[in-house]
């Protein structure tokens, strides 16, 4: 099973977008629309201090009666930055994104962020990889035994 270094390797380095916990909603969100992404990091500095994503503002539109323009991002933020290394397997990252209902991570490695993977990402590379297990049995399983013909063979 791929690890998601791998993958990080694999789909090539992208942009990481983050905004700072005192901008507004408004300008986290427009920078997701902006770079079609669903979640930003809101850090200071290297310093992660949490996550915004498509989810955290659906839920402050819904729940509570205030404007993105004057709301800092440090008010609806997601606090606890669930992560991964670059050594975790892709299964064990599905696991996490499932049992704790996220749909992106951040990758750290000795206190640097390497990226953020999506749970599109990780079912992608999944899929990806049972595709290419599928078609190795199917060939192993219909190439003919290169041994000897029955037909007059030396035995």
């Amino acid at each position: 099973m791929k690890i998601i270094k791998e993958l990080l390797d694999e789909r090539g380095q992208r942009p990481i977008h983050s905004v700072g916990p005192d901008d507004t909603v408004f300008t986290a969100v427009t920078l997701m629309v902006d770079k079609n992404i669903g979640a930003v990091l809101v850090a200071e500095g290297e310093n992660i201090k949490g996550i915004m994503t498509e989810r955290d503002y659906l839920r402050f539109i819904t729940t509570q009666g205030r404007t993105a323009r004057d709301t800092p991002v440090r008010e609806l933020m997601t606090k606890k930055v669930i992560y991964v290394t670059p050594d975790t397997e892709l299964n064990e990252v599905m696991n996490i994104m499932t049992a704790e209902r996220i749909r992106h991570v951040p990758v750290l490695h000795d206190g640097g962020l390497l990226g953020i993977v999506s749970i599109g990402d990780v079912v992608k590379q999944i899929g990806q990889d049972q595709e290419v297990h599928i078609r190795t049995l199917e060939e192993y399983i219909n190439d003919p035994y290169p041994g000897p013909v029955a037909n007059g063979a030396a035995g």
